[in-house]
């Protein structure tokens, strides 16, 4: 039913006219024709369309059958080729939407199957369709058929329009006088026949043949000196059933189909206008009835397109702005595969979302989906070109693979120890510059190159594995004499400074320790020897500082010049302090402690510092007690 919703809206047929009901003037003395309207067969005429031969169910039904698959469509258009009958342009539209809804379904869903499974984006291609070439050939003949049927029936206009034309004149001629009128009574009714047996006439014809027409059967009627008896039953018959078609016309207001109802009017305004007058005192109520019933269809008729036409525009900006996405989408620079999946996802999410979106305006409709699909497929052709380079890329980092591969297994039996790891460590560096391989082809290549360097490595710590265990008891010394630095560390004992000298002897002839605990084992070791030295030295300072104390006015005993000596000594060893320290700490800024060695060599020269501002804050303190001796 949408379908032939579509079709009136978009041929532009608009809504039964109904001028006003012909008034009666001082010469008139008889009936008058009740409708002088554009009706039913008037607005079929608009359509410019050549005449459907099928009744106007069985068009509906074929303008809304369902159709499952894109070969029963053809087989249908098959039929209508091979038909004498005029092919219906409700069906065809209906044909064509179906059509296309499939085929483009069937294309998505080939799509998004091939994408999910995995398949080669190279392979991928929108190819020509044998159902789409077959159904466009059959459409070609129909738009052809349609073509001479639309001439025929123009000349069949025309040929029709003559028809009516002398029969005006007939009827013109034959309303002279009353006795005329009377005589030829019967001649009209076989002219009024006739002229209900002739169909279309051009629709700019229309209007004013009929009124023409009315015009003079008017002039007829009143002119006609029937029996009385006669005119009343005839009047009588007619108010019959110009009141069922009243009630009628008034029963369509509760039709729930407003296209069936607008159709079903059209039928009732012809009946009405080929129905014969009822009394002059009762035409004016009766005709304003069926007006009034006509013009509530009409009402509903025009809101209801007004309606679908404001769905359509609403449908049309949303299908404009889905074609914005998509076309920002295929602008966008993807670096990656799981970037192009990404946005391959957001794709055809858009894609769903349009299919839940109904028609747009027909003279758009077939433009925005053709702009929506452009963009869609600028999109999966860059894709596959993509994909395509991704795939020589692949194939060329594969044949880089295989030869390191290749190579890594002819070092395999090699026993040159230091040279061959050398080699082989260099390999596997170079193995992660290397870009992605397909994963299967790629598992199998890193199984062949691990299990090559592997065998190399594991002979090698074969043949190792004695100094691996001499270096395991290294450590196990180092950490005991480690131990007990730290012990020393926690107790005041006499001799400390002594011990501690004798173990760092064991320790600096300890040999090599496994290579992942040498960090730790040197910081662990530094940390305590730091400490160690540090309350050695202060202990030794305050002691010194004290001595000198005491020895102070012995100094002094020598003479005031001495004091003074002794004090200037200290002054010039204070300043040489400082400028070391000075030095110590710009050099320090220039180390680079990106290596292990280079935060040796830091640690190194942070414990001089600290010497050295140790030894000078013994200085001051020795200047100090001078400056208290001589006050």
């Amino acid at each position: 039913m949408i379908d032939s919703q579509e079709k009136t809206l978009n041929q532009g047929v608009e809504e039964v006219k109904l001028p006003e009901e012909a008034t009666s003037n001082a010469t008139s003395t008889g009936d008058k024709a009740e409708v002088k309207a554009e009706t039913a067969e008037t607005a079929a005429e608009n359509l410019n369309e050549p005449a459907e031969t099928q009744p106007k169910n069985e068009i509906e039904n074929l303008a809304a059958k369902v159709y499952s698959s894109k070969k029963e469509i053809l087989e249908r258009l098959k039929a209508i080729v091979d038909s004498d009958e005029n092919p219906v342009k409700a069906e065809i539209d209906h044909l064509k939407t179906a059509f296309y809804k499939l085929h483009f379904a069937d294309r998505e869903a080939q799509q998004k199957a091939y994408l999910e499974a995995g398949g080669d984006p190279e392979k991928y291609q929108v190819l020509p369709d044998e159902d789409e070439e077959s159904f466009k050939a059959e459409m070609t003949i129909i738009k052809e058929k349609r073509q001479k049927a639309f001439l025929a029936l123009e000349e069949e206009k025309q040929e029709n329009l003559k028809k009516k034309e002398a029969i005006i004149e007939k009827i013109k001629g034959m309303a002279t006088t009353p006795e005329e009128a009377n005589k030829n009574f019967p001649e009209l009714k076989a002219l009024q026949q006739e002229w209900k047996e002739i169909k279309t006439i051009p629709a700019e014809k229309a209007n004013e043949l009929w009124r023409n027409y009315q015009l003079y059967v008017e002039q007829f009627y009143d002119l006609l000196n029937l029996n009385r008896e006669a005119r009343e039953y005839d009047f009588k018959k007619n108010l019959e059933k110009k009141t069922k078609l009243c009630e009628a016309a008034e029963k369509l207001a509760d039709e729930e189909d407003i296209i069936s109802a607008f159709h079903q009017l059209q039928e009732l305004h012809q009946e009405y206008r080929e129905t014969g007058p009822v009394a002059k005192d009762l035409r004016e109520q009766v005709w304003t009835r069926f007006k009034a019933a006509s013009t509530v269809i009409n009402k509903r008729h025009q809101q209801h397109f007004e309606a679908l036409r404001s769905r359509e525009e609403e449908n049309l900006t949303k299908k404009t702005a889905l074609c914005e996405k998509v076309e920002e989408l295929a602008k966008q620079e993807n670096k990656s595969a799981s970037d192009w999946e990404k946005r391959t996802k957001e794709i055809i999410g858009i894609q769903q979302e349009w299919k839940g979106i109904g028609f747009a305006p027909q003279k758009m409709n077939v433009k925005i989906f053709e702009r929506f699909r452009a963009a869609c497929d600028e999109f999966f052709n860059r894709k596959g070109e993509f994909f395509k380079e991704m795939k020589a890329q692949f194939a060329e980092n594969t044949e880089k693979k295989k030869a390191l591969v290749e190579k890594a297994q002819a070092l395999t039996n090699s026993t040159e120890w230091k040279a061959t790891s050398d080699k082989l460590i260099a390999l596997q560096k170079e193995w992660k510059t290397i870009g992605m391989v397909p994963k299967k082809i790629g598992d199998q290549l890193w199984n062949d190159f691990l299990a090559a360097c592997n065998h190399f490595f594991e002979a090698r710590n074969a043949v190792h594995a004695d100094s691996h265990n001499e270096e395991r008891e290294n450590l196990s010394k180092k950490n005991e004499i480690i131990a007990q630095l730290k012990e020393l560390a926690e107790s005041a004992k006499e001799g400390v400074q002594e011990k501690v000298q004798q173990l760092t002897d064991q320790y600096n002839k300890i040999g090599h320790v496994p290579y992942k605990e040498k960090d730790k084992l040197y910081k662990d070791y530094h940390e305590v020897l730091d400490k160690l030295f540090k309350d050695l030295h202060i202990n030794a300072a305050r002691k010194r500082v004290d001595n000198f104390r005491n020895n102070l006015k012995k100094v002094a005993d020598r003479g005031a010049d001495a004091l003074d000596n002794e004090r200037g000594k200290l002054m010039r060893r204070f300043e040489q302090l400082k400028q070391e320290i000075n030095t110590y700490e710009n050099n320090l800024g220039f180390l680079n402690i990106s290596s292990k060695k280079g935060n040796s060599l830091i640690d190194d020269m942070n414990r001089r510092i600290q010497k050295l501002k140790d030894d000078m804050e013994e200085v001051k303190q020795k200047i100090k007690a001078i400056d208290a001796e001589n006050k």
